[in-house]
């Protein structure tokens, strides 16, 4: 399992954070995308990555999409 992040475990990730984001109203800060991601029973590994999200404003699922993708 060491290897998930090349075997496309980033992917994996990538979809966990879209899933825990579902029904969420944009625009929305970074801490209201954390707090709807743990209502939605976010993993430990998706909440890391939106932890570590820039303190903003994401107007779309899109601009969250970009910021996680450069995590």
């Amino acid at each position: 399992m060491a290897n998930e992040q090349s075997n496309g475990g980033g992917l994996s990730v990538f979809l966990e954070v879209q899933k825990a984001l579902k029904g969420i109203d944009y625009p929305a800060d970074r801490q209201t995308i954390i707090d709807t991601a743990k209502k939605h029973g976010a993993g430990e590994e998706v909440m890391s990555v939106l932890e570590g999200l820039p303190e903003q404003e994401f107007q779309t699922p899109a601009e969250v999409s970009k910021a996680v993708g450069k995590e």
